[in-house]
């Protein structure tokens, strides 16, 4: 069953943005991606001062304020100059640093490993630490001016003048203060400072059981091994503790978790006074948590808060945040009832409730007002295609839609919650920054960059919905036109996919989310297509978790509700169908090209996953199980079993020191194709990682676009 839903609104918007630069004559070359001046215009380093009702950014290298009022009069606060004058250890900055306000008056920033802090009552600049060139997972606690840092396996902290080391492990398989778990469940850091900054929570984590894999450094005569420690599916994976380290005392208490080895220790948070830290204990299978708190100053267990369990994952991706004014509750997002929502607890395990309702998501968690009666949050209950931000009562659950405006919004809120500077995107306005009041009243428009690509011949693009083949699924969908469009002429077509979780492709905001390279494509004669499927983000665990067991079958059946369409049009040519994608996307290209033989002429998959054994444990035991649990679906969705099914022009790109999807993937493929006697095109990036960057990216563009040309147009 296939229905078509226009979304008139931005039909129509994006009618009239076609229709204005439908005059101009430019089109894209591969080396714009680079300029600059292709992309909306931004207000550097934008922030509140302190709890002041006033804001700061940087322009022509000097830090500017305006207060919040209707007319907003700029003033310069500080030029590079006049920071220059007050210290010589800044005599070779070239540009205004960014600058993070500590309260109303000063403002610290980083320059050469080096912190300083300006005082504008005092007018003078302090150096007030300094760490080394080489140090890595950096943090810097704002109360002490303490830097946590690595320099290879170990941990250090630069405070009061001195360095502490916090481990001297001579066994470089096991690392201090480093990311654990390849970033997953939400994990950034890899260590935590505690609220007043005399404590440091940290990951100890020990890799002397996981494999290491062979990656290459080919930068010197001799190429270098460089290998990785990487969990694959069902193998030996990580174990992780959780330290925290007293620099006044010079000493590590150890939190006494319990469980089996190989568990994850997720949203680590410190209690609000400093005195209980909470962990999130997933188990391996990822299908239960327990939210554990527990003594900071003994590391022992103290309660259980909660537990969440799911047939299918629980992916914790968020700390606690502990309320103002009410240190013993906190928020918890969680996806319990089917959808991402807050919750409201108390430190002692109780729900006193839920505070969002609805089939939608909470896409950002913004924080408390000053009294801490109101929260703020960004969420997907306008449309799944927007960013909405309200206001929430927490004691009457009185709702308030800040924002104005179809689109996507993210809000900077100010201290005292009264004003919000709203960064706003939509399919016809670029980048614009508005100042609203507490109502969502707009005082002033700060900045607008409605069309950086006024001087250049853009097609249309629509946004619309097609229904999945259960009837009742809405599958938001992209479609841009060539340029100079002709309804009675029959065009090539390049799907565009990701289709994995983490990842929405579709948005209202500029150019729909498609960016440089698809518009680049629609100038050069193509219809490109993308559909979110069943198993992408912001969309409920339903829509995700489809996928659980079976990675490619969901996906595919919506990819191809949107290729039925496009069969369904009279000016798509459906002979020169192409389909590309990267990473997860990759994945799904090269089932699609392999697994629906002779829809798809021409094929690019970019860092592919090809057996998702190979896959790191984390991330691929969440959707798949291990290949022992899941043997069936491990063999389904392995597309070395469909080569035998090729039929057109494939083509295969890879990093050679992908350290995400490994360079065996794409490698096996083009062996077994080899073995087979089937013909394939193959691309490698020297040393290049999962992506490309820079030049890399513009000869990307160029090899992906040629390909296509060759064997579509």
């Amino acid at each position: 069953m296939m229905k078509k839903t226009l979304h008139l609104c931005l039909t129509i918007l994006a009618t009239l943005f076609y229709l204005t630069v439908a005059g101009q004559d430019s089109l894209f070359s591969y080396n714009d991606y680079l300029n600059g001046k292709l992309y909306p215009e931004r207000m550097q380093n934008l922030n509140w001062r302190g709890d002041l009702d006033s804001f700061t950014w940087i322009e022509n290298n000097a830090l500017i304020q305006a207060a919040a009022v209707s007319e907003i009069k700029p003033d310069t606060l500080l030029s590079l100059d006049a920071l220059k004058d007050k210290t010589s250890d800044l005599e070779n900055m070239r540009r205004f640093p960014s600058v993070t306000w500590l309260d109303n008056q000063r403002f610290y920033f980083i320059n050469e490993q080096t912190v300083f802090v300006y005082d504008f009552d005092a007018d003078e600049i302090k150096q007030v630490n300094k760490y080394p060139e080489e140090a890595e997972n950096i943090n810097l606690d704002k109360n002490t001016f303490a830097v946590s840092y690595t320099i290879a396996n170990n941990l250090f902290v630069a405070m009061d003048g001195q360095t502490l080391s916090v481990s001297e492990e001579n066994d470089a398989d096991i690392l201090y203060g480093h990311v654990p778990s390849r970033n997953e469940f939400g994990i950034s850091q890899g260590s935590f400072w505690s609220p007043d900054g005399s404590q440091l929570a940290f990951y100890r984590t020990d890799q002397r059981e996981v494999a290491d894999y062979p990656l290459v450094n080919i930068e010197r005569p001799i190429a270098l091994s460089d290998p990785i420690s990487y969990p694959m599916a069902g193998q030996k994976s990580q174990k992780v503790a959780l330290g925290i380290f007293d620099p006044a005392m010079n000493q590590i208490t150890y939190i006494q978790t319990t469980g089996p080895e190989n568990q994850y220790l997720t949203s680590v948070s410190w209690g609000s006074a400093g005195k209980y830290i909470y962990i999130g204990l997933l188990n391996r299978d990822q299908n239960h948590l327990k939210m554990n708190k527990y003594d900071a100053a003994t590391g022992e267990f103290s309660q259980t808060l909660f537990e969440e369990e799911k047939q299918t994952y629980v992916e914790p991706q968020h700390d606690l945040s502990f309320l103002t004014g009410e240190p013993e509750q906190f928020i918890w997002q969680s996806r319990r009832d089917g959808w991402n929502h807050l919750y409201l607890y108390n430190t002692q395990g109780e729900l006193l409730k839920q505070l969002t309702h609805g089939d939608w998501e909470v896409t950002d968690f913004l924080g408390f007002d000053n009294e801490g009666k109101n929260i703020f949050y960004e969420s997907t209950e306008a449309s799944p295609i927007e960013r909405q931000v309200n206001r929430i009562n927490i004691s009457t659950g009185k709702t308030k839609r800040i924002t104005r405006g179809e689109g996507t919004h993210s809000l900077m809120a100010s201290a005292s919650k009264e004003y919000f500077l709203d960064i706003f995107s939509s399919m016809e306005m670029a980048r614009a920054y508005y100042l609203l009041d507490r109502d969502g009243e707009t005082l002033a428009t700060l900045q607008m960059d409605a069309d950086p690509w006024e001087d250049y011949k853009i097609g249309k693009t629509e946004i619309f919905t097609l229904t999945a083949n259960d009837g009742k699924t809405d599958l938001y969908c992209r479609i841009i036109k060539p340029i100079d469009f002709d309804a009675s002429t029959k065009y090539p077509v390049l799907v565009y996919v990701y289709g994995g979780p983490h990842a929405q492709l579709i948005t209202n905001s500029w150019t729909g989310g498609a960016g440089f390279w698809l518009n680049l494509m629609a100038q050069r004669g193509y219809v490109v297509f993308t559909l979110d499927n069943r198993g992408s983000a912001n969309r409920g665990r339903a829509f995700e978790d489809i996928i659980h067991r079976q990675c490619g079958e969901a996906e595919m059946a919506d990819q191809m509700i949107g290729v039925e369409y496009l069969k369904s049009l009279n000016y798509v040519d459906t002979t020169r169908i192409g389909v590309d994608g990267w990473s997860y996307g990759g994945f799904l290209t090269t089932s699609l090209f392999l697994r629906q033989p002779g829809v798809f002429k021409a094929a690019c998959a970019g860092g592919p996953v090809i057996d998702w054994s190979w896959y790191e444990a984390m991330y691929g035991e969440r959707y798949m199980d291990t290949p022992l649990q899941n043997p069936e679906g491990y063999k389904k969705a392995n597309v070395l079993n469909y080569i035998e099914n090729m039929e057109g022009r494939l083509l295969l790109i890879h990093g050679t020191s992908d350290p995400v999807v490994m360079w065996q993937n794409s490698l096996t493929f083009l062996d077994e194709c080899i073995q087979q006697g089937k013909q394939v095109d193959y691309f490698v990036y020297p040393g290049a990682g999962h992506n490309m960057y820079g030049k890399a990216r513009v000869h990307l563009f160029e090899k992906i676009t040629t390909f296509f040309d060759e064997h579509l147009k």
